[in-house]
């Protein structure tokens, strides 16, 4: 798609893109439950047309779908929160342990750190006879009543409107095929539709189902090494994989501190991380290419920045959709032969080009 040329089209496209994007940051606990609904709609689709082959009630079928998926996060979460909550208690003896073990290799930076005090405190003219001002901030009880609440909201708003989302099928499709003026824009209409949709639904699962095979090995891996609740570090593996690359990296950095407070030493404590890492390469790097074809891989540069910026519009939720949404941009740019070019900016250098090119 050609960008304009004429100024003023450019500085109406850029305030309008500004005020977007601002609209969406203000907008973010409406506009988060519309999005997870959406994208658990698409990911739900092929469920909803195999009750319907079987003559299921489209209320019934949707209704046990998000009973079940409700049940079983809640589930987990129930069987998880006691073993994470002593493992957060544990936190500040894993860095003290940490701190012994590096404690030669700090050395050096402390005698830097204590010259550069001196100098500051020798340059330090600051009057002591001004009154401090105290600044009042919420109650942590409050923050934490206000966030809970907030979160209740969303996840019934999302409850909610996937239902009516999965009840409604395909009325927004026929309603806008309805309004197109010829017959061969109507079916271009439904084809392109039909195409997104499934492409979609495919990526998201495929996702989801390379996600939970981390999560079974990292699981085994910790069982078999040793680490306790092998259940819970095979559980934060699955989730932290929704978060390409930065989801992975902190997932390393946790699984370190745990083994390092269960074993004791570094050396101990980097075979079920160095498993862990080789785990994620061969997902990362053969398998999900492998599954996921050339057309859904995403340009990591992009997916960097995605992250981060999501993350600083709606904090976590913001950088668990950010993939998914990159990735649903791409597909529909795919698809609409206007945003080709797009599409292809989006996706990442094919393997045996990026092997190739650097020969």
């Amino acid at each position: 798609m050609p960008l304009p040329e004429d100024p003023k089209t450019l500085l109406l496209l850029g305030i309008f893109l500004l005020l977007l994007f601002y609209g969406l940051y203000l907008a973010g606990q409406i506009v988060l439950p519309i999005i997870f609904a959406a994208i658990l709609y698409l990911v739900l689709q092929p469920a909803m047309r195999l009750g319907t082959k079987f003559r299921i009630p489209k209320s019934v079928t949707a209704i046990l779908m998000i009973v079940f998926v409700i049940a079983g996060v809640g589930a987990l979460g129930f069987s998880l929160s006691a073993p994470a909550s002593d493992w957060l208690a544990k936190v500040p003896a894993a860095l003290a342990r940490l701190d012994a073990q590096v404690r030669v290799f700090k050395q050096p930076m402390a005698d830097l750190e204590n010259a550069s005090k001196q100098i500051e405190h020798l340059t330090d003219n600051t009057s002591t006879s001004a009154t401090p001002v105290t600044l009042a901030t919420p109650g942590v009880t409050g923050m934490l009543f206000s966030g809970t609440r907030n979160m209740l909201v969303g996840l019934g708003t999302m409850v909610v409107l996937l239902f009516f989302l999965l009840m409604s099928g395909d009325l927004f499709l026929r309603r806008f095929v309805e309004i197109l003026p010829t017959l061969s824009n109507k079916k271009q209409a439904v084809e392109i539709s039909r195409e997104i949709e499934s492409n979609i639904s495919k990526y998201l699962a495929t996702i989801s189902m390379m996600n939970v095979a981390v999560g079974v090995l990292t699981g085994l891996a910790a069982y078999f090494c040793g680490l306790p609740d092998p259940v819970l570090w095979g559980t934060l593996a699955f989730l932290l994989n929704y978060v390409p690359i930065l989801g992975p990296l902190g997932g390393i950095a946790i699984i370190f501190l745990a083994s390092l407070l269960t074993f004791g030493t570094i050396w101990h404590a980097l075979l079920p991380t160095g498993i862990y890492l080789a785990i994620h390469l061969i997902e990362g790097e053969l398998v999900t290419p492998l599954l996921l074809a050339r057309r859904f891989i995403l340009n990591p540069v992009l997916i960097i920045v995605s992250l981060v910026f999501w993350y600083w519009m709606w904090g976590i939720p913001g950088a668990l959709l950010a993939v998914p949404m990159l990735a649903t941009v791409k597909i529909i740019c795919d698809r609409i032969k206007r945003l080709a070019a797009l599409g292809h900016f989006l996706g990442s250098e094919p393997r045996s080009e990026a092997r190739s090119s650097g020969t």
